[in-house]
């Protein structure tokens, strides 16, 4: 999924986000509003994981039913 199709899945990829990474509030998801570099920066704040880790999450989330 690329950064556009990204943005335009927002609200429904949003719970399986908060599920993975439960340190998220509303607030911050609120903030980020779907742009992928700024949740991975907010993911990087709360849970201090490098950015290929979060990304190789995000690879595994997608590929799962």
């Amino acid at each position: 999924m690329n950064k556009d199709q990204w943005q335009g899945k927002w609200r429904q990829v949003r719970g399986t986000i908060k599920k993975e990474w439960g340190k998220l509030t509303d607030s911050d998801l609120d903030q980020v509003q779907g742009d992928y570099d700024r949740l991975i920066g907010k993911i990087q704040e709360r849970y201090g994981t490098k950015r290929e880790e979060i990304e190789r999450r995000f690879k595994v989330l997608q590929e799962t039913p």
